[in-house]
């Protein structure tokens, strides 16, 4: 019987990839309105939703300073938006509050943890980010933010004042369209319940990122995440309201961790073919 019911789900996880992939070919590749996004960039190797292509495509568009990034919210390690990065000689910073993802962390990445990845266990809020930033020596024009807490999100970049990463990716509340202003009460210890009732509409993060000097280049097509670059950056045409990146969300086309391997000891960029 056990087996029987294992068969099916694997049956039905197959029949979901084919419907998800179907749906990604005939409204994003196939769709004229995606020619000049950078949804047409999206791959995943350590990313959940695209995050890898996009975050790719945009740094061969600007180049990089320093291949220096910090995620705040790395979760257990499964999916990142900067651990492909480690595969491309970058270093960086991983914060985690959950004791648990954080043991999973260093054990799963115990080839570069210590080497090209520091690890954090630590709550980040409003009142202790720039101290984490400094502590990890982070340069003050850092590559990559990533910042994706299920909460406080808005509230933690806002926060941040005396760095300016050269990319910000950070996660939006889709469940508001692209013309509301929503921003959750900032709460220190604030925790998500899987609720409607967490971090900000895109719309708001769009203002606070202009105030911060920060243009919108793209969101995924899960419509999960958004992608700034400081507006002096080069490689991008004229900044464009919330409305004209804004995605829905689409949890059915969220990467579901499947017999994905642990990430182990790898040849150094350009040292074998």
């Amino acid at each position: 019987m056990g087996n029987c019911v294992n068969e099916n789900k694997e049956i039905l996880r197959k029949i979901q990839q084919c419907l998800a992939s179907d749906y990604i070919a005939r409204h994003l590749y196939q769709n004229p309105d995606y020619d000049d996004k950078l949804n047409r960039y999206e791959f995943d190797v350590y990313s959940q939703s695209g995050e890898d292509g996009i975050i790719k495509e945009i740094f061969r568009r600007i180049g990089t300073e320093n291949e220096f990034f910090i995620e705040i919210g790395a979760g257990d390690g499964d999916v990142s938006n900067t651990a492909y990065l480690l595969t491309q000689g970058w270093s960086g910073l991983w914060v985690e509050m959950s004791k648990t993802n954080f043991k999973r962390i260093t054990d799963m990445y115990k080839c570069v943890v210590g080497h090209t990845l520091a690890v954090k266990h630590v709550e980040v809020t409003a009142e202790n980010v720039e101290r984490l930033l400094a502590d990890a020596d982070a340069p003050t024009d850092l590559d990559l933010l990533s910042i994706d807490i299920d909460g406080n999100d808005y509230w933690v970049w806002k926060a941040i004042e005396n760095y300016r990463p050269r990319v910000v990716v950070i996660e939006y509340n889709a469940l508001y369209p692209p013309s509301v202003r929503w921003t959750m009460r900032y709460s220190p210890g604030q925790k998500h319940d899987n609720s409607k009732y967490h971090g900000a509409s895109l719309k708001a993060l769009v203002e606070l990122g202009l105030e911060k000097g920060y243009q919108l280049v793209g969101c995924n097509f899960a419509g999960v995440n958004a992608f700034f670059v400081r507006e002096e950056t080069k490689g991008f045409f004229a900044s464009y309201d919330a409305c004209y990146f804004y995605e829905p969300q689409r949890k059915w086309l969220i990467n579901e961790v499947h017999g994905r391997q642990d990430f182990a000891d790898f040849f150094e960029r350009g040292t074998h073919a």
